[in-house]
């Protein structure tokens, strides 16, 4: 009876006690890119996906009587500047495009291990019985997302690295009669073990872009009939284009124009005028690109843009309400 209670003794011990000849490897095996696509700097957030590939291999001498638990921990680095939150892309002109890594849809951001504010995401793996050179394979979901709006983003595109890494701890276990690590670094039969990953190319582009807002009335007021003395006044053009982006905006000669004589009309009887793009009213204002239009760089925010009218000295007309109708083009 003696013989037998100590052979129990040793199997009890056999399984709980951890292989010195066991090995467990793990490794990140491919992040797909995080691509932003285009950009709408004075629209909403974009949000994309990317994936994480992970595996880890179990061997040793009779590998197919043990199991191995693992607990990891797969990190994301700083943007260049050495910042997590908000890490940023850069365009050509120095622009810096803010985005985040989340290790879900978007209120954990994915950090580095060691950071008390910004972590890593942590997950678990179990290689079953199976046979020498066992291994587990598997994917994270990455979550990106770029913020807005960033109004003084300018046309370009948008690029930037991120460094990965897996540390992990394991516990080899005969039966797979066991448990995982407490944390990556801690706990385990094996580890803790840190190793580099590949590097995440993140993308995003920012294309030209004009929004036109309104257009205040040119309204002359009354006019004296004889029209003897030339009268003055100004109209208002709101317009929203990206950051740096160039553009020129043309007004067409209206719906009454004799050639390329502007005239407002009332019945048969018509009143000539004219618009300009300067207050000494020497510039006319036309619609031929890299002519008369007016041609602006925008800011990412609303702009006035003034439309300076003149109805000059000319023939008497009759009384009347005259009226045209003016196309504003924006090209960009």
């Amino acid at each position: 009876m003696k013989w037998l209670a100590l052979v129990l003794l040793c199997v009890s011990s056999l399984f709980v006690a951890p292989r010195a000849d066991a090995t467990t490897t793990c490794s990140i095996t491919g992040i797909t890119g995080l691509s932003f696509g285009a950009v709408d700097p004075t629209g909403g957030v974009v949000n994309v996906s990317a994936t994480l590939n992970y595996r880890c291999v179990y061997s040793g001498p009779l590998a197919e009587l043990f199991g191995s638990f693992i607990t990891a921990c797969a990190s994301f680095g700083t943007d260049d500047l050495g910042n997590l939150s908000p890490r940023t892309l850069l365009n050509p002109s120095g622009d810096r495009m803010q985005y985040q890594v989340y290790q879900d849809t978007v209120s954990t951001v994915w950090g580095t291990l060691g950071n008390a504010t910004y972590g890593p995401r942590t997950f678990i793996m179990n290689i079953g019985i199976l046979s020498n050179g066992a291994q587990v394979t598997g994917s994270l979901p990455v979550y990106g997302r770029v913020s807005a709006p960033q109004s003084t983003l300018s046309p370009g595109n948008y690029t930037g690295t991120l460094t990965s890494s897996l540390t992990y701890s394991h516990n080899d276990a005969l039966l797979s009669l066991g448990l995982p690590p407490a944390t990556c670094t801690s706990g385990g039969t094996g580890g803790p073990f840190t190793v580099a990953g590949p590097t995440m190319t993140v993308t995003a582009s920012v294309a030209p872009k004009c929004t036109f807002g309104a257009a205040t009335d040119l309204l002359f007021g009354n006019v004296p009939g004889l029209l003897t003395t030339a009268t003055d006044q100004t109209s208002l053009l709101r317009i929203t284009c990206t950051n740096r982006a160039a553009y020129q905006l043309g007004l067409d000669n209206g719906a009454n124009a004799s050639g390329t004589q502007r005239r407002m009309a009332a019945g048969g009887a018509f009143v000539n005028y004219e618009l300009y793009k300067d207050s000494q009213r020497t510039l006319r204002w036309g619609g031929t690109l890299n002519s008369d239009t007016l041609s602006r760089s925008g800011t990412g925010t609303e702009e006035t843009v003034t439309v300076y009218g003149r109805v000059p000295a000319q023939s008497a007309v009759a009384a009347g309400t005259y009226s045209d109708l003016i196309t504003v083009t924006v090209t960009y």
